[in-house]
């Protein structure tokens, strides 16, 4: 599993480390018809996708005049592969593997910006490790090409390292979590749930996390180009849907974080230590990160920068175009209506 967990039980921790079929209850892909749908929409647990619950519970959909079959993930990795597969219309996943996909030859565009990392991504380090140059020579694990090895990365350049100033190994990451706290390693890259997990270990801390690097981790409404060409007015349906969702949760959050907290299995207190870790991009966030810009707040510049970084560890074999990657013509449609 590259990417999302927000639960915390030691069952779903050891049941994470597999595969794990895509479930609403009684749905299958396959039970899903056009006739049923106007789009197909994946997303998987992390907080900044549970807010797509909270759309589907109180009825935001139907208000801005779409029917949508949201597909619940229990699989992040299923989800995207799902997505590239063109079996559903759209998926909540991050700008890396979005990037990874594209370069894999699958036609994708990001429409809507759901979040920002800020500290729900850590790498934690054992004790006698206190800075990011104590990171020299020792073992680090962290899943490869996953946006928590982009942050591991980020964190080494910024101190003038490179990968090659450490023994990188390549864990998934409940493993990865699972061989920090057996001892195994010296440092891992993971993410909320593992965090708790890989702290789990006596004299273990956070070292750095996403918070100290503003943009490098965003999550993203992502649909297919055949989809956004044919269905235009589906896309921005949804893209109107979140909004409103965000003016839904502000206005009632006890309720709403109920509705989340209950789609993720974890208790409406323990949604909130890790909801801080997030941040929701509001309209005039995501109007900005669209635009051209010299840091990684700016998803062009982010987009150059994540290309690098998974064609410096073979992950992408071809440069993907990206000058296609990104349509912000649905966030500025819901700007300008706002404005009226």
């Amino acid at each position: 599993m590259k990417r999302r967990s927000l639960l915390t039980t030691i069952l779903f921790f050891t049941m994470l480390t597999t595969t794990i079929s895509c479930s609403n209850p009684g749905t299958k892909l396959s039970d899903a018809s056009p006739t049923q749908s106007d789009i197909k929409v994946g997303f998987s647990a992390w907080p900044g996708w549970f807010p797509w619950q909270v759309s589907q519970d109180k009825k935001l959909f139907e208000a801005n005049k779409v029917v949508v079959d949201l597909k619940w993930f229990d699989g992040y990795v299923e989800s995207i592969s799902t997505l590239a597969a063109g079996q559903i219309d759209a998926n909540s996943q991050t700008l890396g593997d979005t990037i990874s996909s594209v370069a894999g030859g699958a036609d994708q565009v990001v429409v809507l910006v759901n979040d920002n990392s800020t500290g729900n991504d850590k790498i934690i380090v054992r004790s006698g490790i206190n800075s990011i140059a104590d990171l020299k020579g020792k073992k680090v694990a962290a899943e490869e090409g996953t946006i928590d090895h982009f942050l591991l990365i980020q964190g080494l350049k910024k101190e003038g390292l490179t990968a090659k100033d450490i023994q990188f190994i390549p864990l998934e990451t409940g493993k990865a979590a699972a061989a920090f706290v057996a001892g195994q390693v010296d440092a891992v890259a993971v993410f909320a749930p593992f965090t708790t997990q890989a702290l789990k270990l006596k004299g273990s801390k956070e070292l750095f996390n996403s918070k100290d690097f503003p943009g490098s981790i965003s999550d993203h409404l992502v649909v297919t180009r055949k989809f956004l060409e044919t269905h235009p007015d589906k896309v921005q349906a949804m893209v109107d849907s979140w909004f409103a969702t965000l003016d839904a949760i502000k206005a009632d959050p006890e309720a709403s974080i109920a509705i989340m907290s209950k789609r993720g299995g974890v208790t409406p207190a323990e949604y909130k230590e890790y909801a801080d870790g997030t941040k929701i991009f509001t309209i005039e966030e995501n109007l900005k990160a669209f635009q051209p810009g010299t840091d990684m707040n700016s998803l062009p510049y982010a987009a150059e920068k994540m290309t690098a970084f998974l064609t410096e560890i073979g992950m992408a074999k071809t440069k993907p175009d990206l000058t296609k990657l990104f349509d912000d013509r649905f966030v500025k449609a819901y700007a300008a209506k706002q404005k009226k």
